[in-house]
């Protein structure tokens, strides 16, 4: 009997023998495993050093700055939140935010559904890498460029739009130097320059929609434009919620096109809150103000980012 429960005790108790084999048994970090983290290390630390001298100190020093006067050539003061009520009562930076946001509605609304309809007739009509690469061609050009070459082109005398705009209704169109036609304008730009990228993007999300989606659609009766809204976009949904907030993001941003077009004009018809910014920073040489206003703006698109992320359920596929 004493015998059967000291087997028993053994079974249940590992002796310590048998506790010292297993430690001895369990995998360790090799040599070649911790080479490799070393290694990891040093392959990123160049870029780590350089997000935070480029990005995390330029941010904080201006999270800073934005409570304080600063006109370069004199030390920070600190005012605490006096910039903060500047920004408040200023009619010209609410103004800006306006016209900031008329930009950002014709940029996003009519640059996703031409990127969407340029993807789905890519999707449909061909697969050739060539047509895909002119298609994403005017992205890769600079912002600059392309806003030099568009004013040009609409150039109220010598542009060639205008030149075919007389010759079929008899006159010109101020596309750059009218109050009612100097947003429009930049938009249309803007979605000219971006809707390659996005038509790409929403290509690519196409491809991982199966085919038997459409054939089962197909096999019920459904037609093409009944297939696309109730099949297309909704398994598109995390695509295009993607491409919404970049595009927000994006043209909440814009600053070269408007730098080059028109400065702001006519009459700030079109002085977006980036441009009025940059006014405020390098003409007036107030960067305390401007800090502030950058702030602001980061926090209010911090914000809508946010909302539209829950709004469109961007993590949450239908093709499941």
């Amino acid at each position: 009997m004493a015998i059967v429960d000291r087997q028993a005790t053994e079974r249940l108790v590992p002796s310590e023998s048998g506790r010292e084999r297993s430690r001895k048994a369990k995998p360790g970090r090799s040599p070649a495993h911790r080479y490799d983290g070393r290694l990891a290390w040093i392959l990123i630390t160049p870029a780590l050093i350089g997000f935070l001298v480029f990005a995390v100190y330029p941010a904080l020093r201006g999270i800073y700055l934005s409570f304080t006067d600063f006109h370069v050539l004199t030390p920070p003061k600190w005012t605490g939140f006096a910039n903060l009520t500047e920004l408040i009562h200023d009619d010209v930076f609410w103004t800006s935010l306006l016209v900031t946001a008329y930009f950002v509605v014709l940029s996003v609304v009519v640059g996703t559904v031409v990127s969407v309809i340029t993807a789905v007739v890519l999707h449909r009509l061909t697969g050739s890498t060539v047509v895909r690469g002119l298609i994403i061609l005017p992205f890769l050009i600079s912002g600059v460029v392309a806003a030099t070459v568009w004013s040009w082109m609409m150039d109220s005398q010598l542009g060639i739009i205008n030149v075919v705009l007389t010759h079929v209704f008899g006159q010109p169109t101020l596309f750059l130097g009218s109050r009612a036609w100097a947003i429009p304008s930049i938009a249309m730009i803007g979605v000219w320059k971006s809707m390659g990228y996005n038509a790409i993007i929403v290509f690519a999300g196409l491809q991982t929609i199966p085919p038997s989606v459409y054939e089962a659609g197909r096999l019920d009766g459904a037609g093409e434009v009944r297939m696309f809204r109730h099949l297309t976009l909704p398994l598109l949904r995390p695509i295009l919620a993607m491409v919404i907030v970049l595009s927000v993001i994006g043209s909440f941003q814009v600053f070269d096109l408007v730098a080059v077009t028109t400065k702001g004009g006519p009459a700030n018809a079109s002085n977006v809150l980036p441009m009025y910014i940059y006014t405020k920073a390098f003409s007036q040489f107030d960067f305390g103000y401007a800090a502030t206003m950058s702030l602001a703006l980061f926090v209010m698109l911090m914000i809508i980012t946010f909302l539209q992320m829950r709004l469109l359920r961007a993590g949450e596929s239908d093709t499941n």
